[in-house]
């Protein structure tokens, strides 16, 4: 039996993908915002296509900060683009 492989959706595109090729953001219980690798960290998250042009584009229409209540910071994306190698 195969195993079922963990669907999210981006916040951006609003497709879904598999878990493997988002990447979370996590609003933290103590308001902090960070990218979470290893998508264990507590608190609000928000899945984002690891894609320039989506990154770039949550930025500008400010997704991330809608999904996650809250204003993110430029030092995420640039850690956001960074991750999805610019």
């Amino acid at each position: 039996m195969t195993r079922k492989i963990p669907m999210r959706k981006c916040v951006v595109t609003h497709e879904q993908h598999p878990k493997k090729d988002l990447v979370r953001v996590v609003l933290t219980p103590e308001k902090t915002v960070e990218v979470d690798t290893t998508g264990r960290l507590n608190g609000r998250g928000a899945y984002l296509l690891l894609d320039k042009e989506v990154i770039l584009k949550a930025q500008k229409t400010g997704a991330l900060n809608r999904s996650l209540k809250t204003q993110v910071q430029e030092e995420v994306y640039d850690k956001l683009l960074k991750l999805a190698g610019d």
